[in-house]
């Protein structure tokens, strides 16, 4: 039995034999050879990056990637070795490159033994002009709440030449707290919350185990940046909302090891923030938005604590014209900041059709509707509407409702934004994080910049889990309190489906009603666009 095992089932000793009864557990600690299917990422015009996990008895382990163009494997046109090793957590990553731009592709793993992975396919990215590319966009995957029926979803397509997921892809929380009753079947390991090296790796093989999410890898690249939850709750660079350094030890420590299963375990390279070119089509820029450059959030509740009655008003007030527009603070650090700036300005001027930001938090300004509070029932629990009633309060001084977005770090948008403008792009921003599904139009000075979709989440629950009235009721509240929202659904899960043109970029977002059973129909499409030279949306 090889180190990484007998971990494992150390761990779940000491968790008791309750453990043991969640589905798969077992398997996950005692499987062999390749567990968890394979996966791709990081594409280029001419390479790609291949992706799996293998355990062999050895605790380590020579693999063979291959790389064709049919499915037979009849002439292998690339490939190399790599070694999945127990200091990796038996996964194996290698890039292969010498490949054709804009073409499809099979590979696989070949082991020692002669075991065969199974078979995954990938592509490249597109050279020179390009007619048409269709992007998956995925967030928020909370697997205690429901079934993955998005990714299924995606995968089956076929029509999708990348996945774009935008952080979240699992949530660190321990088993019973969000959810505090985890959908049977859909439960995961460890059941304490993530801590250390070995809870990370266990959550992520718990993840990786679902089906929908094995074939949405197995079909088509990824890129992937973390949001919050790959490390803990609302996470910025020095910390997290749900971080106990008491209990929970140093914030670096835990913020190293998250990180390192991230990349074991994601098809990824270990660069801190990536660009993609997609010909002459688009430019995507996938920066993070946590835990490199981010100041520590605002928090209406540490502002307000104590306070009542015309203190509180002023309180806000004097937040609102001072320290909430500080231009010191930053989302993404002057490195990064200069980095995506310069990236978006250098794609405007090659005459590259669509700059795109793929990133973790909504960027578009999003007000409290006033009659938020009234929608709380009087016996709901107490910190439900004190949230709602500093809400509405804050919407009264003129204050967003979320400072964990880009609505808390004004001035570091409006830099951003008046870069797109300056550099004249077609700025597209693609957002998760909210859980919920919405398309904004961008201003900066009063003037257009750009346009945003942001994706629902997969399965974790939107706004529509916190007031009994009807989603339609708080979807036209929204739009009515914020002018530049031009679409909202606040009651289901699912994903984007972004198709970009030469001369337009559409989001479809594809819902479902629940997410509680798996292969469920879909309920509703959706569908904005935005033509190039507008950065505006249209029906």
């Amino acid at each position: 039995m090889n180190a990484i095992d007998r971990r494992l089932l150390i761990k779940l000793a000491a968790l008791g034999t309750g453990a043991l009864a969640v589905p798969g557990a077992a398997q996950i600690v005692a499987a062999r050879g390749f567990t968890h299917g394979v996966a791709s990422g990081e594409p280029s015009a001419n390479s790609v990056l291949l992706w799996t996990r293998f355990v062999s008895s050895s605790g380590e382990a020579r693999l063979t990637a291959e790389i064709a163009e049919t499915l037979d494997f009849a002439r292998v046109v690339a490939g190399s070795s790599v070694t999945a090793s127990a200091m990796r957590d038996h996964t194996a990553k290698i890039v292969v490159d010498g490949l054709a731009p804009g073409r499809w592709y099979y590979f696989r793993f070949v082991a020692p033994d002669g075991s065969v992975s199974c078979t995954g396919r990938t592509r490249t990215l597109p050279e020179g002009d390009a007619d048409q590319f269709r992007l998956g966009v995925f967030s928020c995957s909370n697997i205690g709440f429901g079934w993955f029926n998005a990714y299924a979803d995606a995968a089956r397509r076929g029509d999708i030449d990348l996945a774009v997921h935008l952080g979240d892809y699992i949530y660190e929380y321990p088993q019973g707290s969000y959810p505090d009753r985890p959908l049977p079947g859909r439960e995961m390991l460890p059941l304490h919350a993530t801590v250390a090296l070995a809870d990370y790796r266990l959550r992520y093989a718990s993840y990786r185990s679902d089906a929908a999410l094995q074939q949405l890898h197995q079909q088509m690249p990824m890129i992937a940046m973390w949001d919050d939850h790959e490390f803990a709750n609302d996470a910025w660079s020095g910390g997290a909302e749900n971080h106990n350094p008491d209990s929970e030890g140093d914030w670096m420590a835990r913020r190293r090891a998250a990180l390192q299963a991230w990349q074991e375990w994601m098809p990824v390279s270990d660069a801190r923030w990536r660009s993609y070119q997609i010909g002459t089509l688009a430019t995507i820029a996938l920066p993070d938005t946590r835990i490199i450059g981010r100041d520590q959030p605002h928090d209406y509740q540490r502002l307000i604590s104590g306070l009542s009655g015309g203190e509180l008003g002023a309180a806000l007030t004097r937040f609102r014209d001072g320290d909430w527009q500080d231009t010191a603070r930053s989302m993404l650090g002057a490195e990064q900041e200069a980095w995506i700036e310069g990236l978006i300005a250098g794609s405007a001027r090659a005459g590259t059709r669509w700059q795109i930001v793929a990133q973790q938090v909504i960027m578009g300004r999003l007000n409290a509707p006033r009659e938020l509070s009234s929608w709380i029932p009087a016996d709901a629990p107490e910190i439900v509407r004190r949230r709602a009633g500093a809400a509405a309060m804050v919407a009264s001084v003129g204050l967003p409702l979320n400072l964990d977005a880009w609505d808390g770090y004004p001035a570091a948008r409006a830099r951003l934004l008046g870069a797109a403008q300056a550099a004249g792009a077609n700025l597209v921003v693609l957002t998760g994080d909210s859980h919920n599904g919405w398309g904004f139009d961008l201003d900066n000075g009063g003037r257009a910049a750009g346009v945003e979709f942001a994706t629902p989440g997969v399965t974790s629950p939107g706004i529509e889990s916190y007031f009994p009235v009807p989603p339609a009721t708080v979807a036209a509240a929204l739009r009515s309190a914020n002018p530049a929202l031009n679409w909202v659904d606040t009651s289901r899960r699912g994903y984007l489906a972004v198709t970009l043109t030469p001369d337009q970029a559409s989001s479809e977002w594809r819902m479902w009603d629940s997410v509680r059973s798996p292969e469920t129909a879909m309920a509703t499409t959706a569908n904005r666009h935005v033509l190039r030279g507008r950065n505006q949306l249209a029906g």
